[in-house]
């Protein structure tokens, strides 16, 4: 191989790498997340800006996206090294990227601290306190992977990751916390946690059998599914205050209501009897649930 064709070979392997690694974090279901990132983000220049302008700035819009996307790398990144032995146990993740071999630890850590960097410098681009926090936020995403070892409400701290995303934007646009974007994360908390307690029921047996800890290992899957039906009522009820309290336009209204009707038939594709939909079409409707309320929050702002 000569000199020139080194940086190529090098730059191609590096491609590769950043494939799998992106396919091991599931790169694409950032959909799942990013519309209630959006969402406080629209809702905290609705609530704060003197001149009633509803959009962000291109300079906020950017790097809040930026931020998302590196938070949620960090997070799932950090997800699959700690989980990495669990999941060579577990049959049905046996062929994620690190227990199979397509990625060894030193790929993922280096792609993960090459994505810490960029969540780090997209904060320290918004203001102070989102640079202040981001540590913060970094500490609690490596944290809870390590809670489904000691503790049922594992799935619930899982929703509370994800919930950070609309506060965060808040932040990214405002310099500051409020009570009301707190209320759109209980929301969110209530929704994924409502989604990751229903998809572990998949893994309820290896879960007893290695001594793991969910709200199936502990209430039983039938338990289960009545807890994420209460948690997404809750998560309903919470969007249906946050409506009130910023006093939003008819719009947001119905999109509270067709989102709610994404959710009755996502428990409708599932029960303890049949969990075969628990696949791509369950998280296609998280994903039509969050994006509904993203335009319908858009539509009221400009109404």
């Amino acid at each position: 191989m000569n000199a020139a064709s080194m940086p190529l070979s090098a730059a191609r392997k590096l491609g590769q790498k950043t494939t799998l690694f992106l396919d091991a974090i599931k790169f694409h279901e950032s959909i799942f997340a990013l519309p209630f990132a959006y969402t406080g983000m629209i809702l905290a220049v609705y609530a704060e800006s003197e001149a009633a302008r509803w959009y962000p700035t291109l300079h906020q819009f950017i790097w809040i996206s930026v931020a998302m996307v590196g938070a949620r790398t960090v997070g799932m990144a950090a997800n699959r090294i700690i989980d990495r032995h669990i999941d060579a146990q577990n049959p049905r993740n046996a062929s994620r990227h690190l227990p199979s071999g397509k990625l060894t630890m030193r790929d993922m850590s280096l792609l993960t601290l090459a994505a810490l960097a960029v969540f780090i410098f997209a904060a320290y681009q918004l203001n102070p306190l989102a640079l202040a926090l981001a540590p913060v936020a970094v500490a609690y995403l490596v944290f809870y992977p390590y809670t489904k070892r000691f503790t049922w409400a594992s799935n619930l701290l899982l929703g509370w990751a994800l919930a950070i995303a609309p506060s965060a934007a808040w932040i990214g646009v405002t310099g500051s916390l409020t009570w009301q974007p707190v209320l759109l994360s209980l929301a969110v908390a209530l929704w994924a946690g409502s989604f990751d307690i229903l998809y572990h029921t998949q893994d309820y047996d290896f879960q007893k059998q290695a001594g793991l800890h969910s709200v199936a290992s502990r209430f039983g899957v039938a338990g289960a599914f009545r807890w994420a039906r209460a948690m997404d009522a809750m998560a309903l009820i919470a969007l249906l205050a946050l409506g009130l309290w910023l006093a939003l336009s008819w719009p947001y209204y119905i999109g509270l209501v067709l989102a709610a009707a994404f959710l009755v038939y996502k428990h409708r594709l599932v029960s303890p009897d049949d969990l075969s939909s628990l696949g791509m079409a369950f998280f296609r409707i998280n994903a039509y649930v969050s994006t509904t309320m993203l335009v319908a929050t858009l539509i009221a702002v400009l109404l």
